[in-house]
Order: structure tokens, then sequence, then C-alpha cells
């Protein structure tokens, strides 16, 4: 798939972890992680499981495969670096608060539409009545960009069960959100027809630290590749900036 492959950059003692979402590949976090390079961080931007090549892959994959590789990033990461920071759109938005949540040690977020609340009844039995008369895929999710001819590369259909594991895993996510105590930039799309900016309102009232929730008048969800990309891209580079240099050892 076109910009599938995973991103890295050698740069100085601060790294960034920059995490795509579900369905997706890092073609929609390309342009971040090259920004922060250009920073001069350390950046690594891996490909999570399943993602990127075909959705028969993706299929048996679950949250644990996701959450795991992300660990696995984070903790090669920050072996390497003074501190690191973590980017994330949506479920890699999620993943991003997870880690937090299990690392205190985080410098900082920087988070694009994430996915933090558990979607409602409706929607999970949904995917169960259709797993239940012999679905395994529904039609994507990916692309979700106000932009005119601009567009995501992301399967074209949704894995029913890799969604339904996702949905459950957010349930432990949302509840430990009081953890996330380092300083957090979260950009929130007034108009977003995957994730509910519920989710942002959710971790902007509960996060144990300072949030800076910035609302994205002109961007639908995969805002990294909308009309607002260019202010994601400055934002979180002077925000991550700001705040790995403070937490850098002197």
């Amino acid at each position: 798939m076109q910009g599938a492959e995973p991103f890295a950059a050698s740069g100085d003692g601060r790294g960034a972890l920059v995490l795509h979402g579900f369905t997706g590949n890092p073609q929609s976090m390309r342009g971040l992680a090259r920004a922060l390079a250009d920073a001069g961080f350390t950046v690594e931007l891996p490909l999570l499981p399943g993602h990127g090549t075909d959705i028969a892959d993706m299929i048996p994959t679950r949250w644990e495969d996701w959450s795991g590789a992300a660990e696995q990033a984070y903790r090669e990461l920050a072996a390497r670096c003074d501190c690191v920071v973590v980017a994330g759109l949506s479920m890699g938005g999620m993943l991003a608060v997870w880690l937090a949540e299990h690392h205190p040690e985080i410098a900082a977020l920087a988070l694009v539409n994430p996915l933090i609340a558990p979607p409602d009844a409706d929607t999970v039995g949904l995917v169960q009545t259709l797993l239940d008369a012999g679905d395994e895929v529904a039609p994507g999710i990916g692309s979700d960009i106000a932009k005119e001819g601009v567009a995501e590369s992301a399967y074209p259909g949704l894995p029913l069960r890799a969604a339904l594991s996702l949905f459950a895993a957010t349930e432990a996510v949302e509840a430990a959100v009081p953890a996330v105590r380092c300083p957090v930039l979260l950009f929130t799309s007034a108009q977003d027809h995957v994730v509910d900016p519920k989710s942002s309102q959710i971790l902007a009232a509960r996060a144990g630290g300072p949030v800076e929730q910035v609302m994205l008048e002109r961007s639908y969800h995969v805002a990294t590749l909308d009309w607002d990309k260019d202010e994601i891209e400055a934002g979180t580079v002077a925000f991550l900036t700001a705040v790995s240099s403070a937490a850098a050892p002197s």
C-alpha cells in the first residue's frame, strides 16, 4: 500500500514515537514524523501488526498485537534516548494514552482525534450481528477527510473481530485516564465521522496532567492529511520541543 512503510530518523536524545490509526498505516502520520525529524528528534513511526499490506493480514490481529508492538517500539526508543514523547492519530492516540498510563516517565503526548470512549451498545450490537450473519469484514472507515483530492491509504474494509477487540480495550484505557500526568496537546475535529469528539472531551476532563486542546473546524477525522495538517505539524513540533527540552537531563 502507498506510504505503508515504517519511518525512522536518527536525531538527538529526544525520542518521538509516532503511531497511526486503525486500518491505516504510516502514510497518515508520515508528514508529522518528518516534521519532528526535521526538528532534531529521533523518530520511530512503526507499521502496526496486520496493517499496510492486505486486509486478510489484519483479520486475525487483536489489541494485544497492536499494543504489544507499541510497547516494544517505545522500549527500544527509550533505551536510545534521554526522554520520549508519543504522538498518535485515532487508535494511535489511544495507544499513546495507554503507554502514558503504564509509563509515567513519558514526557508528553500529542494526540489527534484519539479513541478513548467505548462505543455505544448499538454499535457493538451491529458488529456482533454482522459476525453472526457470517460477515468478517464491513465497509471501511478510512479516508474521513474534508479536503478534496486527498486520500488516506487505508484498507477498504473494517475487520469486525479486530474492531471488537479494539472496542473492548477502550474500557480499561478510559478508566485509567487519570494516570496520564504528562502534558498533552490534543487536536479535536469538530466534525469527525469515525471517532466521536466526546473521546477528546473525556481525556481533557479526566487526565491527571495539563491538557491543551485545539479545536479543528475544517478537518475531519484524518486531520493529519486534511486542511489543518500544517497547523498540527507546527503545533506538535513546538509543543513537544518545549516539553522535551524541559524534561531532558541537563
